[in-house]
């Protein structure tokens, strides 16, 4: 398999990505207090080690991969927000030696959404199927892994999740109108 020049150099940076998210889930997963976040990290580490390696074998083989990204499935339980919950206050810290579980869990989100961002973008500028592909199902991986992370954070009140009110929902409403036809091509008929 010939990849474009715009596609290996992609591919170079999604590295450069892994490289970085990898070492980082090692950090994270050394400095976690929580058991419940240290299981999570655990549980994705593995995924995120099969998609740089994946990654590899499209640029050192030909062939592109074999290998079949394990994208988790993505929690179907919404997290309900929560009536004026007490938001702890958090400063960033200009001097430490070690990270507390929130900012593990928010430079892990924050990763993730980044990670997320750049394989969409590496897939709509990619011409091969294979490798498309495979940019899609780690686009999946990020955002199923960050819904995780989002709503562990959500629980631990270290993310805000506010409810719309009723009034800009019923503004939005105003809006925006149904189209009538269930067939919008027949009109042109």
């Amino acid at each position: 398999m010939n990849l474009g020049n715009h596609e290996a150099l992609e591919l170079s940076e999604l590295l450069m990505s892994c490289t970085n998210a990898i070492q980082s889930m090692a950090l994270f997963l050394d400095q976690a207090k929580d058991p419940e976040l240290k299981e999570m990290i655990g549980k994705h580490y593995p995924v995120h080690v099969q998609d740089y390696n994946m990654k590899i074998e499209f640029v050192k083989k030909m062939t592109g991969s074999t290998d079949k990204l394990n994208v988790p499935g993505l929690s179907m339980t919404a997290l309900l927000p929560v009536a004026a919950p007490p938001y702890p206050s958090i400063e960033p810290q200009v001097k430490l030696s070690e990270l507390d579980d929130r900012a593990i869990a928010t430079s892990y989100l924050l990763t993730l959404k980044r990670a997320g961002r750049e394989y969409a973008w590496a897939a709509f500028e990619c011409g091969t199927p294979q490798l498309r592909a495979f940019l899609e199902d780690a686009f999946r991986m990020c955002s199923h892994q960050a819904h995780e992370v989002w709503s562990y954070m959500g629980r631990k009140s270290w993310y805000p999740i506010v409810p719309a009110t009723g009034n800009l929902m019923e503004t939005i409403g105003q809006i925006y109108r149904e189209v009538p036809h269930h067939q919008p091509m027949t009109v042109y008929q």
